[in-house]
């Protein structure tokens, strides 16, 4: 299951930034709704700020909150 998660995130966040350099929090609202996300991970996404990301703030976001629940072995690190 952990690798399965964690493929799932990093497809997640290919598929964000596959023709964008920068995103918008709406954007990855959308698309996390989208794909089928665990719950923990929705909520993660919903309580990002609202602020425009690049692939490297977001994953530092999403590593960090990873991190915060204790949840790096299940779902490891993005980038």
């Amino acid at each position: 299951m952990a690798t399965e998660d964690r493929e799932l995130l990093e497809r997640f966040l290919n598929s964000l930034f596959r023709d964008a350099t920068t995103v918008r929090r709406l954007d990855v609202l959308l698309r996390a709704q989208t794909y089928d996300l665990p719950e923990i991970v929705l909520e993660m996404v919903n309580n990002l700020p609202p602020v425009p990301y690049n692939r490297h703030t977001l994953a530092d976001q999403l590593n960090s909150a990873i991190v915060g629940n204790g949840l790096s072995r299940r779902f490891g690190t993005v980038e």
